[in-house]
């Protein structure tokens, strides 16, 4: 008589054993020929960059050709159309005088204006009386020829203008100079590289990395000749303009 054996395997055992077999087949995986883990990723080995990082700095000094000067009228009136109306006249003649002295359109430009109460803070009432209304009006003017800087704030003020708020000089197109103190401010960074590396023992045999560190900004210098009106008029001194540029260079030393 034969016998029959009947096995029954539910879903979840074989599940379970498919989990098994690939825990083991990953297992033998990890396994190197001779029986040691194997890395699932091998690292790679990189010998490190030997650098020397040093700051480069160049500086060009050049005779500025352009002057920016802002002019200024302060009025007070009793009222606020008084005030406006004189301090309208005032600018409008200082205008008059720079237009003569030929500055362009393009170069004058209207820089603040305001009208404000004036109170008399002196006087021991709350609040205090009101005495007035003030005026400013200023203007900025770009002077291409420092000649005429001097002549110009004196007929300014002979016109109405009642506050010179500064005169600045600079370059009006600094792409040259900046150009050359870059190139110094490399020379500058491999001189002082240079001077590392032969006091460690080393040699420089690349760049790796190179930055200007900052833009060139021109520096006002004083030491130069004044530029004055004819006659006995204000005195202007121009000086010098200092373009610097700042560089940041690593170099590779072997």
């Amino acid at each position: 008589m034969s016998r029959t054996l009947s096995i029954t395997i539910s879903s979840a055992t074989v599940r379970w054993a498919a989990v098994a077999v690939g825990v083991g087949i990953l297992g033998l995986a990890l396994i190197g020929p001779n029986g040691g883990p194997r890395n699932a990723v091998a690292a790679e080995t990189a010998t490190p960059e030997h650098t020397i990082s040093v700051t480069g700095i160049g500086r060009v000094l050049l005779r500025p050709d352009t002057a920016d000067v802002r002019l200024g009228v302060v009025v007070q009136r009793p009222t606020a159309t008084e005030a406006r109306a004189a301090a309208a006249t005032a600018m409008t003649a200082v205008v008059d005088v720079i237009r003569k002295a030929g500055i362009a359109d393009a170069d004058i430009q209207t820089s603040s204006l305001s009208l404000q109460p004036v109170y008399d803070y002196n006087k021991n009432s709350t609040p205090p009386p009101l005495v007035g209304f003030q005026v400013v009006n200023t203007v900025n003017i770009v002077v291409r020829d420092l000649a005429k800087v001097g002549r110009l704030v004196d007929d300014a003020i002979a016109a109405g203008a009642t506050s010179v708020d500064g005169v600045t000089f600079r370059v009006d197109n600094p792409t040259d100079a900046e150009a050359k103190a870059r190139k110094a401010a490399v020379d500058d960074a491999r001189a002082k590289a240079n001077a590392l590396a032969s006091a460690a023992g080393v040699s420089i045999v690349g760049v790796s990395a190179i930055s200007e560190v900052s833009a060139p900004i021109p520096y006002p210098q004083y030491e130069s000749a004044k530029v004055a009106a004819d006659g006995a008029g204000t005195p202007v001194l121009p000086g010098t303009t200092e373009i610097s540029v700042s560089v940041s260079i690593v170099y590779r030393i072997g």
